[in-house]
């Protein structure tokens, strides 16, 4: 079995990244873990009335996506958990793999000139720093 590591927030639930890990689970069975992490919520992300502190309601946002993209990955028929992460994401990534021994890394992001990770050069970071192979996709609607 083979085991990828997701690293994902926005578009986390998006068809393109379900259908990434689904071509993977064509070719081999997989266990997927998703990290989420818990950088800071947008005003446009705020739900009217929104209250606590920033970094609270960043991890509310991360588990709540979390929760939903572990529903969709099992309706899939995969085995998948995961976990709300540091708001770095590849201090998230460090960690993760602590707890998740995996073969490979999925990295989500928007598309380039919407995504904070891609100007930060997140999928090539995230390469060099663990020696795992990267899969950069591009999801969420605003990849259209």
């Amino acid at each position: 079995m083979r085991r990828c590591l997701v690293l994902a927030n926005q578009t986390l639930g998006g068809p393109r990244l379900l259908d990434a890990l689904q071509q993977r689970m064509a070719a081999r069975e997989h266990e997927f873990y998703v990290v989420v992490p818990a950088t800071p919520v947008a005003e446009q992300e705020r739900e009217p009335g929104g209250e606590g502190e920033p970094a609270d309601r960043a991890r509310a946002v991360a588990a709540q996506r979390l929760t939903s993209a572990l529903a969709e990955i099992r309706g899939l028929g995969a085995a998948a958990d995961g976990e709300v992460g540091d708001r770095d994401p590849v201090q998230a990534v460090r960690l993760a793999l602590r707890r998740f021994s995996a073969d490979e890394i999925v990295v989500s992001t928007l598309r380039r000139g919407a995504s904070r990770w891609l100007r930060a050069d997140l999928p090539s970071r995230v390469e060099r720093s663990f020696g795992l192979p990267v899969e950069h996709v591009v999801g969420g609607s605003e990849a259209a």
